[in-house]
């Protein structure tokens, strides 16, 4: 295939004034401004479409933020969740902020055949439905989903669902031991809905989160889906390439990178390679 050289150096010339704006970023601070399209061009010495390329894909990538008669200014730093080697595992860190609740719906009602499919149950059987918006230091991030059986959690109130490590809830208030969790990660982009609850355009990028935990005995007790913020969270793996040095286990806390709460009761929790969440010995 014929490369069209003005394409390419379009492309180039764009990954160029990319950079050159990178840089002006990581000088400042998040809220800071950075000049405006006019002296960017005459700066980097390119034409305006050029230039607003650039920025439209630091803006969608959650780098920069535009305010209309204001200009554009550093965005808010991204919620990091790494994944870190642990043997044939992954372990989690804690992300960081304080994480909150609100619940947005909460009510009983049949499973239905595809979730009952999922939780391994009729699909008259009645489930727990709750949504909860999930924020970080005040500032929407998330949207979760949770499918529990009822009889699981006959007594789960509003409270437990906002306020603590909901696990934990499961486990010291009703008898709930999890255990092991599959979990897949897509990108999407959000509904005109979702772009209202999380405070983002509508077709925004995000991270779809799927996952059904089980407890000790292998029941399933719990099945999710979760929408993250793809310009506020992201995720990061740190692979080991040879031998390393012992590595202190990381702390325990909270884990929102595993929607819907932690698994840290009495455990570490590891993410295996095979997109396994389980706890640790």
């Amino acid at each position: 295939m014929e490369i069209d050289p003005a394409a390419s150096g379009a492309m180039l010339k764009r990954e160029r004034v990319r950079d050159a704006i990178l840089e002006l970023i990581e000088t400042r601070s998040p809220g800071d401004a950075i000049p405006s399209e006019r002296r960017l061009c005459a700066r980097l010495g390119v034409s305006r479409p050029t230039l607003r390329a650039a920025v439209d894909e630091l803006v969608v990538a959650g780098l920069l933020v535009r305010e209309h008669g204001r200009g554009m200014f550093v965005a808010a730093e991204k919620i990091t969740q790494e994944l870190l080697p642990e043997r044939d595992s992954f372990a989690l860190p804690p992300a960081g902020g304080v994480w909150t609740s609100r619940v947005l719906e909460s009510r009983t009602l049949p499973a239905g055949a595809r979730v009952g499919r999922r939780l391994r149950m009729s699909p008259a059987a009645r489930i727990r439905y709750i949504a909860r918006l999930r924020l970080v230091d005040g500032a929407p991030m998330a949207i979760e989903h949770l499918h529990v059986p009822a009889d699981l959690v006959p007594g789960l109130t509003s409270e437990e669902l906002e306020q603590g490590d909901l696990y934990e809830h499961f486990g010291d208030r009703h008898g709930v031991r999890v255990s092991e969790a599959v979990q897949s990660i897509e990108p999407t982009v959000v509904t005109r809905a979702e772009a209202d609850l999380l405070d983002v355009p509508e077709l925004s990028p995000a991270l779809l989160f799927e996952r059904l935990t089980t407890d000790t005995g292998g029941r399933p007790v719990e099945y999710v889906h979760s929408l993250y913020r793809g310009d506020r969270y992201r995720i990061v793996s740190r692979l080991t390439l040879g031998p390393t040095a012992a590595r202190p286990r990381p702390p325990e806390g909270h884990h929102p990178g595993i929607p819907p709460g932690d698994l840290t009761s009495g455990a570490p929790v590891t993410f295996s390679t095979r997109g396994v969440v389980q706890s640790g010995d």
